[in-house]
């Protein structure tokens, strides 16, 4: 893999700081000036609706950002990626997140490394659908022979986020009477808490690990297991034997995993593990195996219309030009005002209550992917990276942290999410409350970029002090997406739409954005503060001022 390619040196990168320096930008100026502004900068990306009008950017900037992208070569390590190059340098991996979308029968075949990828696929998705009809009709049943009713999937950052994320947005297509829960915290509350009303009998658990080893999936899976034995031993559905207790494994667990040997170790049947490969990034892998808990709960059909909403966009990346490339452009955009105007945030704001836990799942996304600071060949970055992802659904956030937005001294880039059709249609007193809700999406945006001057104010009998304390200065830059309705394809759309935004901004600042060394060490320390939590003594020697006069206030106040 060639060495990334430094932007600060690019001619684009010298055309940016100019159109920086004595930058001064004024949305309602270039409104009033410019009747074409919002056609020239709305884009459609299969069923969404982009509005980039908003934003702190002219044609020659939006130019000048196309270029960055044309000379740090991001088309070219698009391609690269989609044909299995080992673009993940520091693990020597292909990066095919795209190939777990790609539709049956595609041609030419994906065939990487020797292997025929798009056969692998297809065939652990064929036993997804499989298994999920099995479950949701009944066929497949508990250790006392019920229907399931209850699927717990148990994993941890991308064997979390995506699913449980995916699930909240997608209730409404929950069919067959099956609901599902996550748990990920090694918190032991997580567990107690989402098994303390179920029916063991009518439950089944999904473990999610690749390896297999993950620390805080095994945890709980144990937890899970003992959890399990006690509650039907209780009942008298099981005998205290290791012959029935390996029994209601079988019958209550399934593993989303490739180590088939600890799988089959833990007490469930290797046929019940359905696996993915190393070429599959965590964060990157809800529309994998580890998307098995969906399957169940919203059916095979809602998955795979789900994928097909991913395969739009990686499509769109694949054939559009820059110029017209809604992740690319989008991406641009955040490195312009990350890079050079300085913001340090960027807020994800869904009008959507179904999209509560969005704004959890791309922080990991864009937070593990760019929170770099060397480079894919292990030089220093030359520029910042990355930024602080965030965000609340709906009005929620308006009567929260919007004054910050509004009226702060920060920078803060936000993206305005919304459906024109909701999930529930409900009224008051005869007025679309959907609607209303919507008023405030396209109200917040207006007045973002507008804002409201002195002068305004005053003409509304504002007089002294009050006046600056009403004023808004605009300029806030937003984003506005729009969709029919929040459908799987959709969902699957906007998924896919950030990962390429998260895409562009790696190769634009030389990063691998597909390993993530920096959650590893706080593993590694964990492990081997343990034995001092549990008093060892030597172990705790070993510790630092500050470790072991925690260590000490722990020990002094827990409860025997």
């Amino acid at each position: 893999m060639s060495a990334p390619i430094d932007p600060t040196a690019t001619s684009a990168w010298s055309e940016l700081t100019a159109h920086k320096d004595g930058f001064a930008p004024d949305l309602r100026e270039w409104f009033e000036s410019d009747p074409q502004r919002v056609e020239r900068f709305s884009f459609g990306l299969a069923d969404l609706h982009v509005d980039l009008s908003k934003n702190l950017v002219t044609d020659e900037i939006l130019a000048s950002l196309v270029s960055l992208a044309e000379q740090t070569g991001v088309a070219e390590r698009y391609a690269a990626m989609l044909a299995g190059e080992h673009i993940n340098t520091t693990e020597d991996r292909a990066v095919l997140h795209t190939a777990l979308r790609r539709p049956a029968g595609a041609t030419p075949a994906l065939v990487v490394d020797g292997q025929n990828i798009d056969d692998d696929v297809q065939e652990v998705l064929g036993r997804i659908d499989a298994f999920a009809e099995g479950v949701r009709s009944g066929e497949w049943r508990g250790v006392t022979g019920k229907k399931v009713t209850h699927v717990v999937n148990i994993g941890i950052g991308g064997s979390d986020l995506g699913p449980v994320m995916i699930y909240e947005a997608l209730k409404p297509y929950a069919d067959a009477g099956i609901e599902a829960r996550f748990v990920s915290n090694i918190d032991p509350t997580d567990m107690a808490q989402k098994t303390a009303d179920l029916d063991p009998e009518t439950t089944l658990f999904i473990v999610a690990s690749k390896t297999f080893t993950t620390l805080e999936t095994l945890t709980n899976a144990r937890l899970a297991r003992d959890w399990l034995w006690a509650e039907l031993s209780k009942r008298g559905a099981i005998n205290d034997d290791e012959a029935s207790r390996t029994n209601a494994v079988a019958h209550h667990f399934i593993a989303v995993s490739t180590a088939l040997d600890k799988v089959e170790a833990f007490g469930i049947d290797p046929k019940n593990a359905f696996g993915f490969w190393d070429w599959v990034g965590g964060r990157y892998s809800v529309d994998s195996a580890i998307g098995t808990s969906l399957a169940i709960a919203l059916g095979p059909d809602v998955f795979r219309e789900l994928l097909a909403g991913f395969h739009a966009v990686d499509e769109h990346v694949r054939t559009q030009p820059l110029a017209e490339n809604v992740p690319v452009l989008m991406g641009l955009l955040n490195v312009w005002y990350s890079t050079f105007l300085g913001a340090q945030s960027h807020a994800v704001l869904p009008y959507a209550q179904q999209l509560h836990r969005f704004a959890a799942y791309l922080q990991q996304l864009t937070m593990e992917s760019n929170g770099k600071s060397v480079r894919w060949d292990g030089t220093p970055v030359t520029t910042d990276t990355g930024e602080v992802f965030w965000g609340e659904p709906g009005t929620n956030g308006q009567h929260a942290f919007y004054q910050l937005i509004h009226q702060g001294t920060r920078l803060i880039p936000a993206d305005f999410i919304a459906f024109a059709n909701p999930a529930y249609p409900l009224a008051d007193g005869g007025r679309d409350v959907h609607a209303l809700f919507l008023a405030n999406f396209l109200a917040q945006t207006k007045a973002l970029a507008f804002g409201k001057t002195a002068e305004e104010v005053e003409a509304e009998g504002t007089t002294g002090a009050l006046v600056a304390a009403r004023t808004f200065a605009g300029n806030r830059p937003t984003t506005s997406i729009f969709a029919p309705a929040l459908t799987p394809n959709v969902l699957g759309q906007l998924i896919a739409l950030y990962e390429h935004i998260t895409f562009t901004q790696g190769v634009i600042w030389g990063i691998n954005s597909f390993d993530q060394w920096g959650v590893e060490l706080g593993k590694q320390l964990a492990q081997q503060i343990a034995p001092a939590i549990e008093g060892d003594a030597e172990a705790t020697a070993t510790q630092d001022a500050s470790t072991r006069a925690l260590l000490a206030y722990y020990h002094s106040h827990r409860a025997s």
